[in-house]
């Protein structure tokens, strides 16, 4: 991130040391591993030449095939389940060790064989953007290999332990899901008789915040967010900033996992409307990296429908428009749209970190609730 937030993650060490020490790791249950699935270095030629003639639906339906036929029973028992939105339903942001009923094998009872069609699965999804999408949930995948090696509980940190399944199956009729996730990080696409119906609820969070070093890479996969909303927030009049402060501190997200239905019932900050165009320009960038962590043509979709009703939309925040400190918080409200974020003390490692959730208040787990 940028020098100002490494200097706040120093300053605030005492603090965050001290719930590092309470936090203790969570311990890896049964089934768990602690190993590292290396995605960046799985390479996707051979999946991509196999559905190379299929595109969007059509394509993810071929490679969620492929991935099918080449799994023992058991496995693919646990891959492919029923639809159920109850089963939509089990996500969190919490590693294993504490949170243990997410649905579907873990990346690491795929076979290298296995992760090539997963890894292309995921691409074909989230798309293939840099720093969004498929190219975010590596980094934070890469995040939790970190802390493995880096925090002083490593506990159930692994890029291993992240999950995929298929609610319903994979097809031109029906309604099915593609859910993927883990610590930090849950994703959802919905599709009704082939057409794309929902990419909601879709939660990330990364720890450690500050740029680091990880699998042969790079990694910052929350900086565009952070940047995109202290934009947003800093072109804000003193007026309009007044308007869109909450009195409120937060300190976590208000619509996680298991609160799918906490939106206020009463929207508040600034109206989107009322801004001028170059600012509301700035709030829909703001909401594009959330939009965008979906592929095209699906995402331009999703955002022409926020566009709409951008009048109607509504900016808030508490603590610092730079989301540099601890309860810092924002999010954007409206008639469907609603994203948050909100930053954390460190939990494994000193500083601080964010976490954040995409919701649609009429389309999350595409529109079945």
């Amino acid at each position: 991130m940028n020098t100002k937030q490494i200097v706040l993650g120093a300053v605030m060490l005492s603090a965050s040391a001290a719930l590092v020490v309470a936090w203790q790791g969570p311990p890896a249950p049964a089934g768990y591993t602690n190993a590292s699935v290396v995605l960046g270095a799985v390479d996707t030629a051979a999946a991509d030449r196999l559905c190379s003639t299929a595109k969007g639906h059509s394509r993810l339906v071929c490679l969620a095939d492929t991935l099918k036929k080449d799994l023992n029973p058991a496995l693919a028992a646990k891959l492919q389940l029923p639809y159920s939105v109850a089963d939509a339903k089990k996500w969190s942001n919490f590693p294993p060790g504490i949170y243990r009923t997410r649905i579907g094998p873990t990346l690491g009872e795929f076979s290298p064989a296995q992760l090539v069609v997963v890894k292309a699965l995921l691409k074909e999804a989230a798309g293939i953007a840099a720093d969004e999408g498929y190219d975010e949930i590596e980094q934070i995948l890469n995040a939790d290999d970190y802390l493995k090696e880096h925090a002083p509980n490593p506990g159930a940190f692994a890029s291993g332990n992240y999950h995929l399944a298929f609610l319903g199956t994979p097809a031109a009729t029906g309604t099915w899901q593609l859910y993927f996730g883990g610590h930090h990080l849950a994703t959802s696409s919905t599709f009704k008789d082939g057409s794309f119906s929902g990419g909601t609820p879709s939660f990330r969070g990364v720890e450690p915040f500050t740029r680091f070093t990880q699998n042969g890479r790079d990694n910052a996969p929350m900086a565009q967010e952070q940047q995109a909303f202290a934009a947003m927030l800093g072109a804000l009049s003193a007026d309009e900033r007044t308007k869109a402060t909450l009195s409120q501190t937060f300190t976590d997200i208000i619509v996680g996992p298991q609160r799918d239905d906490n939106f206020p019932t009463t929207r508040t900050g600034v109206r989107v409307g009322d801004l001028s165009p170059a600012k509301q320009e700035l709030v829909i960038q703001a909401m594009r990296t959330y939009v965008r962590d979906i592929a095209q043509p699906r995402a331009d979709v999703v955002e022409l429908r926020y566009r709409a009703r951008l009048a109607d939309t509504f900016v808030a925040f508490s603590g610092t428009p730079t989301l540099t400190a601890e309860n810092d918080y924002v999010r954007i409200d409206g008639p469907s749209v609603w994203i948050e974020v909100s930053i954390q003390p460190g939990r494994a490692i000193p500083g601080i970190h964010p976490h954040s959730v995409w919701r649609d208040r009429t389309g999350d787990y595409g529109g079945n609730r």
